[in-house]
């Protein structure tokens, strides 16, 4: 998309913003000229890393606290684009996983993102229509979320309920001019992995690229996603020249599912 004053106006909202596809989809949304962006993290140096040209408002904070969004309320408005990215990983089969380990990923994941696409809805049907269009907004969900994957225990079943949300919700407010659609991405190279006690053994042994390398040889492709090519999809979602889905998730998975 090379139309970058399309928009020099227009306010985003990116959580899970300090590393990964939320840092991937902030820098994306800077190069196409934003006007405003409102970051959120628990990370404040990852925030603070981020070298963007366009204004930015820093929000620290766990997107699963309820607080958080009702003080962000006035901030949100006038928002035209969300990318609601916030997530943490886990792993351990369902019947090995401890009731806190399970809240845990339900709360940031599930909780987390139904709080934040609720602010942004209700700040984008608070905005007037420009050419019947209020806003667009993209969940991140998960292909372990469509194709069961032993070992990913609460991580699958949330990103399954993000997915099916993203598809409720764009159902509810089509008619207001806004589009909510989820990508489910596979295997993506980002600091996620940095959770599981297998893939740190893995680096230990043979080194990050070789780990994951043979982690990507179960993927047609045969190489894991960079988070700025999971940003370009996702910025494609948000963009005007997406007018017309709603209610889809994309599935980026380098073939994995099929």
């Amino acid at each position: 998309m090379s139309d970058t004053s399309a928009y020099t106006t227009r306010t985003a909202l990116v959580t899970g913003a300090a590393s990964g596809i939320g840092a991937a989809s902030a820098r994306w949304l800077d190069r196409q000229g934003i006007g405003r962006l409102i970051l959120v993290d628990r990370d404040a140096a990852g925030l603070d890393a981020l070298e963007l040209s366009c204004p930015v408002q820093a929000v620290v904070g766990d997107v699963a606290e309820e607080a958080l969004w009702t003080g962000l309320d006035a901030r949100l408005e006038g928002l035209d684009h969300a990318v609601l990215n916030a997530g943490i990983a886990t792993g351990g089969a369902i019947a090995d996983h401890s009731f806190e380990d399970w809240r845990r990923v339900m709360a940031v994941n599930l909780d987390g993102a139904f709080l934040s696409l609720r602010a942004a809805l209700g700040a984008m049907r608070r905005r007037e229509p420009a050419a019947g269009r209020r806003g667009s907004i993209v969940l991140t969900a998960s292909v372990t979320g469509i194709r069961p994957v032993a070992g990913i225990g609460a991580y699958g079943i949330a990103k399954a309920g993000v997915a099916h949300m993203a598809r409720i919700a764009a159902l509810e407010v089509a008619g207001e001019g806004i589009r909510v659609n989820a990508i489910a991405p596979g295997g993506v190279d980002t600091a996620i992995w940095e959770s599981s006690a297998d893939f740190r053994a893995g680096v230990e042994r043979h080194g990050r690229d070789a780990t994951l390398q043979a982690m990507a040889a179960t993927t047609p492709r045969g190489r894991f996603a960079t988070p700025d090519e999971l940003a370009g999809e996702i910025g494609f979602l948000l963009s005007d020249a997406a007018a017309n889905i709603t209610g889809t998730v994309l599935v980026s998975d380098g073939g994995y599912s099929l």
